[in-house]
C-alpha cells in the first residue's frame, strides 16, 4: 500500500461498521485473501490474455491483507498502465504510484472483467509491486474484516486515512 502506508505502519480497523455498511470504491480495507494469493493463484477456470483474474480460489486464507477497493459488485474493470478503468472511465487516483508501470505486463489488463455479485476487486497503491486481485481475483464480501480508517504508528504518521 505504499506510498499511502509505509511498511510497519499500524492502522485501526472498523469491524463493527463492516456489519452494516458495504465497502465503497476508494476505501482501504483489511481482509483475508484467497488461499494461494501469495503464489498468485487464480481460481478462474479460464483466463484470457490481457485479462485480470475473474475468480479467486474457493478457500479463504488466514492471512490479513490491506488494499484499496477499486471496484465493487457488478462493476466492470480494466487496468491500463496501472490505472483503473472503472465502468469505462479512467479513475482519478492521486494516491497511487505508477512509476514502474510503463511497458510492464503486470500493470496492463486491458480486457475488461465484470466483478461478480458479492465480490470486491482490491489493488494496492504501489501498482507495479502490489500482490492483489489482478493476480488472484476479487474478494468475497464475507472475507472483508473492515475498513482501515486511522493510523496510529509510527507517531509521525498519526492521522486519518
Amino acid at each position: 500500500m505504499e506510498p499511502t502506508l509505509k511498511i510497519g505502519q499500524r492502522v485501526l480497523v472498523d469491524r463493527i461498521g463492516n456489519d452494516f455498511f458495504a465497502p465503497s470504491v476508494g476505501d482501504i480495507v483489511v481482509f483475508h485473501p484467497p488461499s494461494g494469493a501469495g503464489s498468485e493463484e487464480c481460481g478462474a477456470v479460464s483466463r484470457k490474455a490481457g485479462q485480470a483474474c475473474t475468480r479467486p480460489t474457493r478457500q479463504e486464507s488466514s492471512e490479513n491483507y490491506i488494499k484499496r477497493v477499486v471496484a465493487g459488485p457488478g462493476d466492470t474493470i480494466a487496468i491500463v498502465n496501472g490505472h483503473v478503468i472503472l465502468n469505462g472511465k479512467r479513475q482519478h487516483e492521486p494516491f497511487a504510484d505508477f512509476a514502474g508501470c510503463q511497458n510492464n505486463s503486470d500493470c496492463n489488463y486491458p480486457a475488461p472483467i465484470k466483478v461478480p455479485a458479492g465480490y470486491y476487486f482490491m489493488m494496492g497503491d504501489n501498482r507495479d509491486f502490489s500482490d492483489d486481485s489482478r493476480f488472484w481475483g476479487p474478494v468475497p464480501r464475507a472475507w472483508i474484516i473492515g475498513a482501515a480508517f486511522f493510523t496510529y504508528w509510527p507517531p509521525d504518521r498519526i492521522g486519518f486515512l
